[in-house]
C-alpha cells in the first residue's frame, strides 16, 4: 500500500485509528480458552468488529512469540484473514527489529514476502546498513523509531549533542531522512510525547507518524492532531488495550467494536477541523 492508497483509507473510513492486537493469553475471555486457536479466534471477532473504524491493525509480536511456534501460526492466520477478508487494512509487524545487512535482509524477507506485512518497525541505532534491506521492496514501508512514551525515553532519546545542539532523536529523524522517503518511511512517537510532535514535524513535516499511547497509556487524541496532523494527515494514531480488552466477557467483539467506533467519530470531526473533506 503507498502513500496516497493510505490517504485515501483515511479520507474514506474518517478514520486514522490503528488498533494494536495485543494479544495476551491470560487476558483474553475465559469461553475462548478451550477452543483451538483461541488467539486467533479472538483476533478474527477483533477484527470484524473494527475493521468499519480502522485503516490499520497492528499485530506485537512479542504476544505470538511468547506462544511458541502456536503463536507464530496464530499470528499468520490473522494476517492471512485480514489480507483475505481486508485487503484496505494496513497492516503492521510490530517487531522493532533491526540489525547487521544480511540478517535484516532476513527479517524483511520474513514480513514482507512470507507474512505479507505492509510495514514492520525498526530501531535505527545499527545505522541505515541496518535498515535499508526493508527499503527495497515497492510500496513496503519501515516504521523507524524516533521519540518513544516509556519511561527510559529519557535514559537517551535526550541526550544533546554538544556539538549542534540536537536531541538524539531530533538527529534520528535528520539523519534517517536520507535513507528513505515519505512514501517508503514512518516514524514512532508516543503520544505521551504530544508536546514534541511540533518539533518533530518541524524536522518530517512530509512522513507519517505512528503514535501509540492513546487511550489506556493515557496520551491524548485531541493533542496528537493538534501538534502532529499535516495536511494528509500524516497520522496512524494506535489504541490496543483501550479496544481489545473493553469487555471479557463473550460480548468482547462488540464492546471492541463500540470502543473503536468511539474514537473514529473523534478523528472524523480532528480531521474536518483540519480541513481534510471526504
Amino acid at each position: 500500500m503507498n502513500q496516497d492508497q493510505l490517504f485515501e483509507q483515511i479520507k474514506k473510513k474518517r478514520s486514522f485509528l490503528c488498533v494494536g492486537l495485543d494479544t495476551d493469553m491470560k487476558k483474553i475471555p475465559g469461553h475462548l480458552s478451550g477452543k483451538a486457536d483461541p488467539v486467533f479466534i479472538f483476533n478474527k471477532e477483533i477484527i470484524d468488529a473494527t475493521a468499519p473504524y480502522t485503516v490499520a491493525c497492528k499485530p506485537n509480536l512479542a504476544f505470538y512469540e511468547s506462544n511458541g511456534w502456536e503463536g507464530w501460526q496464530s499470528l499468520e492466520k490473522t494476517v492471512n484473514y485480514v489480507r483475505t477478508a481486508y485487503p484496505d487494512i494496513f497492516l503492521i509487524a510490530d517487531a522493532k527489529r533491526g540489525d547487521i545487512g544480511n540478517t535484516s535482509q532476513l527479517y524483511a524477507r520474513a514480513f514482507f514476502e512470507k507474512l505479507g506485512f505492509d510495514a514492520v518497525t525498526t530501531a535505527p541505532y545499527m545505522g541505515e546498513d541496518s535498515v535499508k534491506p526493508f527499503l527495497t521492496y515497492p510500496d513496503k514501508w519501515i516504521i523507524l523509531l524516533a521519540l518513544t512514551s516509556n519511561r527510559g525515553a529519557a535514559d537517551f532519546q535526550f541526550i544533546r549533542d554538544e556539538k549542534d545542539g540536537e536531541l538524539l532523536f531530533e538527529k534520528v529523524l535528520r539523519i534517517s531522512q536520507d535513507w528513505g522517503t515519505p512514501e517508503n518511511m514512518m516514524y514512532v512517537v508516543g503520544a505521551t510525547q504530544a508536546e514534541k510532535l511540533k518539533e518533530v514535524r518541524q524536522i518530517v513535516p512530509d512522513h507519517f507518524l505512528l503514535v501509540p499511547g492513546v487511550g489506556a497509556q493515557g496520551g491524548s487524541l485531541k493533542e496528537v492532531a493538534r501538534y502532529g496532523m499535516n495536511r494528509r494527515c500524516g497520522l496512524l494514531v494506535n489504541s490496543s488495550r483501550g479496544i481489545i480488552y473493553a469487555s471479557s466477557g463473550k460480548d468482547f467483539a462488540s464492546h471492541a467494536g463500540s470502543a473503536a467506533r468511539q474514537i473514529r467519530d473523534e478523528m472524523d470531526q480532528l480531521l474536518d477541523d483540519h480541513g481534510i473533506g471526504k
